[in-house]
């Protein structure tokens, strides 16, 4: 049916609920703005269609870090893994030995996990190329001269066993922070994009999803036009934080960009929604942004989200949001059930004797709406406004040397720290 009148079916099934339940979620009944007592779940509360997740670190800390949270959350059920190849070098964007070993064990173990990867289209991407060299690159792109690297990737990630990977490709297309953006040259971004595609899905054994995923808003330029068609997209998702345009979520709804141009536009297109990235941000310690996005979430019924858990948008590895935290953990204790079983009572929230989280983890980039994304090796960190200063990060690549340093250094393993 038409998008007017879907909104309005919608609407009126929303309100026929809030009558029959009280407000909120259905089975949750309606609760003041800063109260979490809106996110019990009533008795008739079933498990979302929804996989969750959370993204809680590059490499193997992330991994380890999913089990401590599902105990937080009371034995909820995470189905989604979610990490970020670095930007700064080819061979790392081409899946470098080691990179994503943890994170394809972790998948492996359980056939209804989820893998989700963010992959630059373009290596040096967070070294503010100007819009110049950016438009150069994308043609050259387009014209196919970076295939290989995208082919490699593919090949390590199916070896891998994990052929079946989410890949969100140059994410935040829309904004600046990136030399993957599209802004500089539209034409030649949706043609490179459809290269990449067509060059992953070459590959033998491979069932990749890819997910095109804009930041909330106009930003730079309209996300829609950079929508490179629908033969060449699975997933349609959204950047979604708690920071202009907009100051009430209502505002992030309806902005023409927003959330609810989110859920058309897929629609539109016959595909599926997803949260790759949301959290809270410039609005603080917000808890009813908190609620409305799990609400918005469990209505719409995303195909995967993961919230981006780092200070200053996160709730469980950042003592920040202690009201925010309460709502997500009583929410999600009850949105993230392990199918089949009941809701249990809400939980109350007390320290855990499950291993602390780590320490905030800000932004390397002073971005808009920033991730702890592997950057270039050795730049200097620039902490997100409110955070404080990151612990180190590292990692570590295999590089076939010897074109450029002579035979003796072939395979070295070069590792960085930042």
């Amino acid at each position: 049916m038409p998008a007017k009148r879907r909104l309005i079916v919608s609407c009126v099934a929303a309100l026929a609920l809030s009558l029959l339940a009280g407000g909120g979620i259905a089975g949750r009944p309606t609760s003041a703005p800063d109260s979490v007592d809106g996110a019990a779940p009533g008795p008739e509360r079933t498990a979302s269609a929804t996989a969750h997740g959370a993204y809680l670190d590059y490499g193997p800390e992330g991994v380890s870090r999913m089990a401590d949270l599902s105990r937080w959350l009371g034995g909820a059920e995470l189905r989604v893994g979610h990490t970020y190849l670095p930007g700064d070098l080819w061979v790392n964007i081409e899946g470098a030995p080691e990179f994503l070993d943890a994170w394809a064990e972790w998948r492996r173990a359980d056939e209804d996990r989820m893998f989700v990867l963010n992959v630059p289209m373009l290596e040096r991407n967070e070294e503010r190329i100007p819009d110049e060299g950016v438009r150069t690159l994308l043609r050259a792109g387009a014209a196919g001269e970076y295939d290989e690297h995208f082919t490699r990737l593919a090949e390590r990630l199916v070896g891998l066993g994990v052929p079946d990977t989410v890949v969100v490709l140059g994410w935040e297309m829309n904004g600046t922070t990136y030399t993957h953006r599209c802004g500089p040259d539209p034409a030649s971004w949706k043609a490179y994009w459809e290269r990449i595609v067509t060059a992953m899905r070459a590959v033998p054994g491979q069932e990749f999803r890819f997910d095109f995923t804009p930041s909330r808003g106009r930003d730079a330029v309209p996300w829609t036009e950079c929508y490179p068609g629908d033969d060449v997209v699975d997933i349609i998702g959204m950047d979604s934080y708690d920071q202009p345009p907009g100051e009430t979520f209502d505002d992030q709804v309806a902005d023409p960009y927003g959330l609810q141009k989110h859920v058309d536009f897929a629609a539109e297109h016959g595909k599926p929604i997803s949260f790759p990235e949301w959290g809270l941000f410039r609005n603080g310690d917000n808890p009813a942004y908190m609620r409305r996005m799990l609400e918005w979430i469990d209505r719409h019924e995303p195909l995967y989200q993961t919230v981006t858990d780092y200070c200053p948008h996160g709730v469980w590895q950042c003592t920040g949001n202690p009201r925010s935290s309460e709502v997500f953990r009583t929410m999600m204790t009850a949105m993230a059930a392990p199918s089949g079983s009941a809701p249990g009572p809400t939980p109350t929230v007390t320290p855990d004797p499950s291993p602390a989280p780590p320490e905030p983890a800000p932004s390397p980039s002073p971005t808009a709406t920033p991730s702890p994304r592997p950057s270039l090796p050795g730049a200097p960190a620039s902490p997100s406004p409110g955070s404080g200063a990151p612990p180190p990060r590292g990692w570590c690549v295999t590089v076939p040397s010897a074109d450029w340093l002579g035979p003796w250094l072939r395979e070295r393993e070069i590792c960085f720290r930042h």
